[in-house]
């Protein structure tokens, strides 16, 4: 009898523990809804007349503007080749001053850095030696030439002698003109005056954009000393993708900014149309000059375009109408939804009149003129759906204090 006791007992707390869990499962799968019943209704704010009245929220329907459309496309800035070059020198030779730092800017002409070696001396030696011997050979040709005049000579003389004159005379040309290419007056070279240095100038006007050897290095004739740039003629190679390629013409002009300077806007000018896609991509390039103001633009800089086409209608609000956060753009539209404190709106509305809920949507920006920025909505909106037109950075805030609060 006792046994058959015990047997009913543990039967009834099984039940009763059976019970307790399905009722802690029930309660728990509640709480699971309610919360994700409130993070769908996170983008959904809830003001009052008399709140909207206070931060002058405004609200109005997204509008058909005739704005001008624009193209964005990324490219980068660069000289051309014939606008770039290296300063080097025609002969090798220890480095022994060094007169142009990074940055600095040189004029054609500009001695950038001078070089030594003995073999500049030997040079102008041998420059030297050619004139003395063409003096002789020149005193010699005219004593023979009189001997064969007057019969005296042998004509065999006279022409050993006129031959060496004339190979004198071409080596001292040649080492004439070794000695201008070094950059030393033929004229200025005497006995007392032999120059040991060679000056490297720089063969074009620019920016020094790299300096590539130091003091005291060796440099032969394969080996530059410093790169230069010359930005007057820096232009704006853009990367168009097929489908807007027709939009382009020659002659457009371009606004742009570098990627690490967005403020800063630049101007430019299309002046020439690729007629094959760029490596792998399904992008042309477009070559735009740059006009206007370069200050702070350098060769190799990323730089995102937009490029202006013909007026046309699309929708639109005005500035104030769109708020960002996280990286994105969003608008309110008016919404039947509820937020969660709709439970206590009927209280809300007693005291401070009709309750508007907003409802936070995700846009593209496209163009913006006279206030109105172009947008492109992510969801479909219903036609005539009215939005706040002003005030949505204070409905924002709304939103992301109720979030807070709420957590």
């Amino acid at each position: 009898m006792k046994l058959k006791l015990n047997i009913n007992i543990l039967i009834l707390l099984s039940v009763f523990l059976l019970n307790c869990n399905k009722n802690e499962k029930t309660e728990e799968t509640k709480e699971k809804t309610e919360k994700h019943s409130e993070n769908e209704n996170k983008t959904v704010a809830s003001l009052t007349e008399e709140q909207m009245n206070a931060v002058e929220v405004v609200l109005g329907p997204i509008e058909m503007k005739e704005l001008t459309a624009v193209i964005k496309a990324n490219g980068a800035l660069s000289v051309p080749n014939n606008n770039k070059a290296n300063a080097t020198s025609l002969y090798g030779g220890v480095i022994r001053t060094l007169n142009v730092q990074v940055g600095d800017y040189v004029k054609k002409g500009q001695v950038i850095t001078t070089i030594a070696n003995p073999d500049f001396i030997q040079l102008q030696e041998d420059y030297l030696t050619a004139g003395s011997r063409i003096t002789f050979a020149e005193q010699e040709y005219r004593r023979q030439k009189e001997l064969f005049d007057n019969d005296a000579g042998a004509k065999k003389n006279l022409q050993n002698a006129e031959a060496e004159l004339k190979i004198l005379r071409t080596k001292r040309a040649s080492l004439q003109r070794q000695i201008q290419m070094m950059g030393i007056s033929p004229g200025s070279v005497s006995n007392s005056n032999l120059k040991s240095g060679l000056p490297v100038t720089a063969p074009i006007s620019g920016t020094i954009s790299n300096i590539l050897l130091q003091i005291g290095s060796y440099i032969d004739v394969s080996s530059p000393v410093a790169e230069i740039v010359d930005n007057s003629s820096l232009h704006l190679d853009l990367q168009v993708f097929e489908k807007d390629l027709p939009s382009v013409k020659v002659g457009q002009k371009i606004h742009f900014t570098l990627t690490n300077n967005p403020v800063e806007e630049y101007d430019a000018e299309v002046y020439s149309i690729g007629t094959a896609f760029e490596n792998q991509s399904k992008t042309i390039p477009v070559h735009c000059k740059v006009k206007g103001n370069k200050n702070g633009l350098i060769d190799g800089m990323n730089a995102t375009a937009v490029v202006s086409l013909n007026n046309r209608l699309m929708p639109a609000v005005p500035n104030t109408a769109i708020t960002s956060a996280d990286g994105k753009d969003y608008i309110f539209l008016v919404t039947g939804q509820k937020t969660e404190g709709h439970k206590d709106e009927k209280s809300q509305e007693k005291h401070s009149g009709k309750t508007v809920n907003f409802e936070r949507v995700e846009v593209v920006k496209g163009t913006s003129e006279m206030g109105y920025t172009a947008i492109t909505p992510v969801k479909a909106i219903p036609e005539g759906a009215q939005i706040a037109v002003k005030g949505a950075f204070f409905i924002n805030a709304k939103l992301t204090n109720s979030g807070e609060h709420e957590h």
